[in-house]
C-alpha cells in the first residue's frame, strides 16, 4: 500500500463521496474509483459499503482509516521537521564555552535565538579552552567559545573586542592603593588564584616588576576561583566579564590590573572547510549582529577584528 493510495483513501473518506474528493485530488472520477478497487482487491478486504450514495466504512475501512490518518499526520510532520531543520528552523545546536565567555554571553544570545527560532534546542559543553576546541575537531560541537586564539588554518572565527583582567579580592583582604586599581608590584607577596590560561602573561609582569609572585592555586573554574575569593583563599585574576558571576552583597571587590594592564578576548569559532548546521549558521549570525555589529557603527565595526584576523592581547 503505497502514500498516494493512503492520501487517495484519506481524501474519499472526508470528502464523503467519489466526486468530491476527485475534485479535491485533481483526479477524474473514474480513475479515483477504479484506485479505491484495486486498493480493496490488494488488501483483499472490503472497505465501504456499497449502495449509499454517501461512503460509509466496513470495520475494515474504518480501522483502515484510523491507522492511514496517524500515518499521514506522522509523514506530514516528519517532511515538515525535515525542511525546518534544513532551513535552520529547528534541529539542535551543540556549542562548547569557556565559564567566564558563557556565563556573560550565552544567557543572552540563546534567549534571543530562542525568541526568534523557538524550534531549536541546545546541547552545551562547558570545559577550558583547550578541550573546547578539541571537541571542535573531534565534531563533538560546532561551535566554540573560548578565550584560545584559534589557529586560522583550522578555524574561522569571530573575535569579540578585548576586555581588561581584573583582580577580584575578599573586602576583608584587599590590595593597592587604588579603589578601583591594583598595579602588579602591589600583589608582591599576595596569595595569587591565577587561571591556566593567563599564567604566562602574568609571570612576565610579576618578573618585569621584579618578584616572583605567590600562587596558592591554579584554576581555570572562574566560579571556583570567585568562591575561592570569598573563603579568603587569596586575590584572584579574573576578565572584566566575570563580574556578573559575583553577588552584589559587597564580600568581593573587583579592581583592574594596571602597569601594565592585560587584556583578554572572547572567540566564537567553528571548523573551516565543514559544514555546519543552518541553525548553527544563524546562530553564528546573531552573535555577529549582537556583538560585532549593533550599536558600533559602520567605522568602529571596520576596527574592530572580524573572522580570521588574529587577536594582540591575551
Amino acid at each position: 500500500m503505497e502514500i498516494k493510495d493512503m492520501q487517495a483513501f484519506y481524501a474519499v473518506v472526508q470528502e464523503g463521496n467519489i466526486s468530491h474528493a476527485a475534485l479535491r485530488l485533481d483526479v477524474a472520477q473514474p480513475a479515483l474509483s477504479r484506485q479505491m478497487k484495486r486498493l480493496e482487491e490488494g488488501l483483499g478486504v472490503q472497505l465501504f459499503e456499497r449502495g449509499s450514495r454517501r461512503i460509509r466504512l466496513t470495520e475494515a475501512g474504518s480501522r483502515l482509516y484510523a491507522r492511514v490518518e496517524h500515518i499521514l499526520s506522522m509523514v506530514d510532520g516528519t517532511v515538515r521537521e525535515i525542511t525546518e531543520i534544513g532551513s535552520g528552523l529547528a534541529g539542535t545546536i551543540r556549542l562548547g564555552t569557556v565559564t567566564s565567555s558563557g556565563a556573560l554571553l550565552l544567557p543572552e544570545l540563546m534567549r534571543e535565538f530562542h525568541q526568534r527560532v523557538p524550534q531549536v534546542t541546545f546541547q552545551i559543553w562547558e570545559a577550558e579552552g583547550t578541550r573546547v576546541l578539541e571537541m571542535l575537531d573531534s565534531r563533538v560541537i560546532e561551535i566554540g567559545l573560548t578565550r584560545t586564539q584559534a589557529d586560522a588554518n583550522l578555524y574561522e572565527s569571530l573575535i569579540l573586542p578585548p576586555e581588561p583582567l581584573m583582580m577580584v579580592m575578599n573586602r576583608h583582604h584587599l590590595c593597592g592603593a587604588s579603589p578601583e586599581e591594583v598595579r602588579v608590584e602591589e600583589l608582591k607577596e599576595q596569595p595569587i588564584i591565577l587561571p591556566l590560561r593567563w599564567k604566562g602573561t602574568f609571570l612576565i609582569h610579576c618578573k618585569r616588576a621584579g618578584f616572583m609572585p605567590y600562587i596558592i592555586c591554579e584554576s581555570d573554574s572562574i566560579v571556583q576561583n570567585a568562591l575561592a575569593v570569598r573563603a579568603g583563599l587569596g586575590i584572584a585574576l579574573l576578565p572584566m566579564s566575570a563580574r556578573c558571576l559575583l553577588t552584589d552583597d559587597g564580600q568581593l571587590v573587583m579592581k583592574r590590573l594596571v602597569g601594565p594592564e592585560i587584556m583578554a578576548h572572547t572567540v566564537l569559532s567553528w571548523l573551516k572547510n565543514h559544514t555546519l548546521s543552518a541553525a548553527a549558521h544563524h546562530f553564528i549570525d546573531l552573535f555577529r549582529e549582537m556583538f560585532l555589529v549593533s550599536s558600533k557603527g559602520e567605522e568602529e565595526q571596520e576596527r574592530s577584528p572580524l573572522i580570521g584576523q588574529e587577536s594582540q592581547g591575551v
